[in-house]
C-alpha cells in the first residue's frame, strides 16, 4: 500500500448551492476559499425540468425549514445559477487565483458547463448511472472527469470504469472519489478502507482517487490522504447555522483553513529518511545519547 509516492493534496471547496441563490455570497465563498488555500472552488448546476419528474417538481420539500420555495421544485430554481452567472463565477474565480469546477445533474447542465471549458466537470454520486450525460463528458469535454462513487455497487463503478476506457479515457482523464453519501455521515459510515479497495483495483486504470467527505471535523480527511486520496472534497459554508440541507455538513472557513493546512504538513511528512541519523537529530545525538562511562 505504501509503494506510491504521495502528491500534494489538491482541497476542493464544495460551496455547492450553500451560497442560498445570491451572486454575493457565491463570490464571498470563492474569495473565502481562495484565503484558506483551497485550490477550487466547485458549484452545482441542475436544470430542474430536466432532472425532476412533474411529481417531484411539484412536491413540497422534504425538510420545509430548509426550503426556498412553495415546492421542491421553486425550491431548487430559487438556488439555481445560469450559464452566464457560472461563466461569472469562474471568471472572478480565475481573477483571484483560484480554480472554478461544477457538478452536473442532467444533460443540460453537463452542455451547459461543458461550454465554459473548466479543468474539470465533477459527476455526483446520484448521476454516475446517467450514461447519456457521462457520454457527452466523456467524447465533447476535453477535461479531466471526476466521478464520486457514494451510492453505488461495486458492479455499477466497474461499468463506468469500462465505459470510459472503451475510448481510453479513464487513465488519462477519470479520478473517482471514494464517497458515502449521507448529510452528515457518522464516522463508522465513512468506511476509509473503500480508498484502499478502489486503489487496489483501479490504480492502473484510472488517473487519479480521490475523497468526498461529508462528515463532521478534519481528522478523516487527513486519514484519507494518508491512504492515498490527493484528492480531497469538503462542503463549504461561511455559517453552519444557515439555512439548507448542506451547512451542517460543511466546513466553516476556520475549519477549512486548518484542514488544508494539516494536509499541507501530512505532505511535507509523508516520506522516508535520506539517512539513517538526520542533521537534526545529530545534535541531539551528540548531547544526549548514551555513553559507557570509562573505568577509571
Amino acid at each position: 500500500m505504501f509503494n506510491f509516492k504521495y502528491q500534494k493534496p489538491r482541497v476542493i471547496s464544495e460551496i455547492g448551492c450553500n451560497h442560498m441563490g445570491q451572486m454575493e455570497i457565491a463570490k464571498e465563498l470563492i474569495k473565502l476559499s481562495k484565503e484558506c488555500d483551497a485550490d477550487y472552488a466547485k458549484f452545482q448546476k441542475r436544470n430542474n425540468k430536466e432532472l425532476l419528474t412533474e411529481e417531484q417538481y411539484n412536491a413540497p420539500h422534504p425538510n420545509p425549514y430548509n426550503s426556498y420555495g412553495d415546492t421542491y421544485g421553486a425550491h431548487r430554481e430559487f438556488l439555481e445559477f445560469d450559464q452566464d452567472q457560472h461563466a461569472e463565477l469562474k471568471k472572478y474565480a480565475e481573477s483571484i487565483g483560484i480554480g472554478y469546477a461544477t457538478s452536473v445533474w442532467d444533460n443540460i447542465s453537463a452542455q451547459e458547463i461543458i461550454e465554459l471549458d473548466p479543468e474539470f466537470i465533477k459527476v455526483p454520486s446520484a448521476c454516475n448511472n446517467n450514461y447519456e450525460m457521462l457520454g457527452m463528458l466523456r467524447d465533447d469535454y476535453k477535461g479531466e472527469i471526476h466521478l464520486s462513487t457514494g451510492m453505488t455497487t461495486k458492479d455499477e463503478v466497474e461499468q463506468v470504469i469500462n465505459f470510459f476506457e472503451e475510448n481510453g479515457q479513464s487513465k488519462d482523464r477519470l479520478v473517482i472519489y471514494s464517497c458515502t453519501s449521507g448529510y452528515p455521515v457518522p464516522f463508522k459510515d465513512i468506511c476509509l478502507l473503500e480508498i484502499k479497495s478502489l486503489y487496489d483495483k483501479y490504480d492502473s486504470r484510472v488517473k487519479a482517487i480521490g475523497f468526498s467527505g461529508h462528515h463532521l471535523g478534519i481528522s478523516t480527511d487527513i486519514a484519507a490522504y494518508t491512504l492515498g486520496a490527493y484528492w480531497i472534497e469538503r462542503h463549504f459554508t461561511k455559517d453552519r447555522t444557515w439555512k439548507g440541507t448542506d451547512h451542517a455538513a460543511s466546513l466553516e472557513p476556520s475549519g477549512m483553513q486548518k484542514m488544508v493546512r494539516d494536509l499541507h504538513h501530512a505532505y511535507e511528512s509523508l516520506n522516508y529518511k535520506d539517512t539513517e541519523i538526520l542533521a537534526i537529530e545529530q545534535v541531539q545525538r551528540d548531547k544526549l545519547k548514551y555513553r559507557k562511562k570509562e573505568s577509571i
